[in-house]
């Protein structure tokens, strides 16, 4: 069996891998903790693709390897529609997404991906206009950049995930 360390750190290659090489940070973070964990759903990886650049590539909203992490603490913590269609308000889900959320936060001064992308690269780009987004992929987005995010997102999610699981 593999070591904590040696998940947190295979989530963080993967999701490294798959944004600098694929794209879609969502899927990218979701890809790294079904990979590593063995945890994840066909519906919510696809329904995540839209999600990225800041949802739709507009950046004006929350980074995908955010949202990514975040869909996978609810996929495991979160109500379930039984529970949501009796009336049951469990909302423990969101002391988990905190943890992520603010951990986020701390790195990269914001959730929303036009922040993140200031953080990073000293500017945001609309990764909806070609000429755009062409500087952010000069300027390294899928080299090391948004790789790096990703990996982070993915690692800390694991993180959580493993520390919840354990209690």
């Amino acid at each position: 069996m593999e070591s904590k360390q040696e998940l947190l750190d295979q989530a963080y290659r993967l999701a490294f891998k798959y944004e600098a090489e694929l794209g879609s940070c969502p899927q990218c973070v979701l890809a790294a903790i079904k990979e590593t964990l063995d945890i994840g759903d066909e519906n919510i990886f696809k329904s995540a693709d839209a999600l990225a650049g800041g949802t739709s590539l507009s950046s004006k909203g929350t980074c995908g390897a955010l949202v990514g992490g975040m869909l996978a603490i609810s996929s495991i913590f979160g109500r379930e529609y039984d529970d949501f269609k009796d009336g049951k308000k469990k909302r423990r889900i969101f002391k988990y997404a905190k943890i992520l959320y603010d951990r986020f936060v701390d790195e990269y001064d914001s959730p929303l991906c036009c922040d993140v992308q200031k953080k990073i690269f000293g500017r945001s780009f609309n990764l909806m206009d070609s000429i755009e987004y062409e500087e952010f992929e000069r300027a390294g987005a899928h080299v090391d950049k948004c790789p790096t995010v990703s990996g982070n997102a993915a690692r800390w999610t694991v993180e959580i995930i493993l520390n919840e699981m354990k209690k």
